[in-house]
């Protein structure tokens, strides 16, 4: 299934049903009066968190949604059937946005959330509304309301609990593949990844979501590469692990570019508690090793863990790592410890 995270779709609500004109006409009954019902309402649209989803894609098929018009009212005080609603189904995670993409309309983080996007029209009054005591005899009747129509956007950010960030190939997706049971594309060449992943971390009896998003690189948030769009992806994540590949000439340019482009994104990205690792170890020798580990340690200000996802050297350590963090970062969001909170953590 192509993985789809972003979609524009037009919807609509439906009119309410017409009011009828009608009257009582009965043998033996001299006096019937008035009887005409009212109209049903028109249906609404609505958004819905549902289990089993973790992609947009079923909106590239059909970006048009239009809700029915409530039944017309008739003679002997008959109403018009409401309309059925219609329900939009999205994964956990979809931010609704409108037209112009300015306004948060609602954010589906729960499974089970539902959000009214347009509200169905009213009814028309049947004749048998009007009539009073002065006017016995009412020949009008009102038509239905309009529903409303407008353009929306859906915008899937994942939920996870740590996220993956480097340069292309630095090791995300071997790492991703060698801790979960994802199996994500992985090649010798940059770009491998071109849309984001999750996988299930297990360690010590534990589990935490880890996300995978494509590569970064200089630029990015002007559109250079693949751009930044796919950090959204990262934005709910507690902490982010980022990987360093060993065989670069200068580990410590890597890390700033990346650095560089999460600032420039903004949401609160290049905050985060930080994990930095010198992927792919068990490519270069030990002297090589030791300086860009001093090299990255300096830049980083902080112990950068020595990984290697092929022979698992220090994989344990860096998901313990991973998971003291989400457990330090969540007993501070529990606590409501002010916003200037460690930017990193440190073995």
């Amino acid at each position: 299934m192509k993985f789809l995270d972003q979609a524009k779709v037009s919807i609509r609500s439906g009119d309410g049903g017409a009011g009828s004109v009608s009257f009582r006409r009965e043998k033996f009954i001299e006096f019937g009066g008035p009887d005409g019902g009212d109209g049903g309402r028109g249906g609404d649209v609505w958004a819905e968190c549902v289990d089993g989803l973790n992609t947009l894609v079923d909106y590239r098929y059909q970006q048009h949604f239009k809700a029915k018009t409530g039944g017309h009212g008739m003679g002997r005080n008959r109403h018009g059937a409401n309309a059925p609603d219609i329900v939009l189904k999205v994964p956990k995670g979809t931010e609704i946005w409108d037209e112009e993409g300015e306004t948060l309309i609602a954010d589906l983080t729960e499974i089970g959330q539902r959000v009214l996007l347009a509200k169905g029209g009213n009814g028309g009054f049947g004749n048998a509304h009007f009539k009073s005591s002065t006017n016995q005899a009412p020949r009008r009747a009102n038509p239905g309301l309009e529903g409303e129509e407008k353009w929306i956007w859906l915008r899937l950010k994942l939920i996870a609990d740590a996220g993956l960030v480097g340069l292309p190939n630095a090791g995300k997706s071997t790492f991703l593949a060698t801790v979960t049971a994802a199996k994500p594309k992985i090649a010798d060449y940059p770009f491998t990844t071109l849309h984001p992943g999750l996988g299930v971390v297990r360690i010590d009896a534990r589990e935490f979501v880890l996300a995978d998003i494509p590569g970064l690189i200089e630029g990015a948030h002007e559109g250079q590469g693949l751009g930044d769009r796919f950090l959204g992806h990262v934005e709910r994540c507690r902490v982010l692990l980022h990987l360093v590949d060993a065989n670069s000439d200068d580990v410590v340019r890597d890390y700033r570019i990346v650095r560089k482009e999460l600032k420039a994104y903004g949401q609160g990205l290049a905050d985060k508690p930080e994990i930095v690792a010198l992927s792919k170890c068990d490519t270069i020798s030990e002297g090589e090793r030791a300086e860009k580990t001093a090299a990255l340690k300096k830049a980083a200000r902080r112990v950068p863990i020595q990984l290697s996802s092929a022979t698992r050297e220090n994989v344990e350590k860096t998901l313990r790592g991973l998971m003291r963090a989400l457990d330090s970062d969540k007993a501070e969001e529990a606590n409501e410890v002010p916003a200037e909170r460690e930017a990193a953590w440190r073995p």
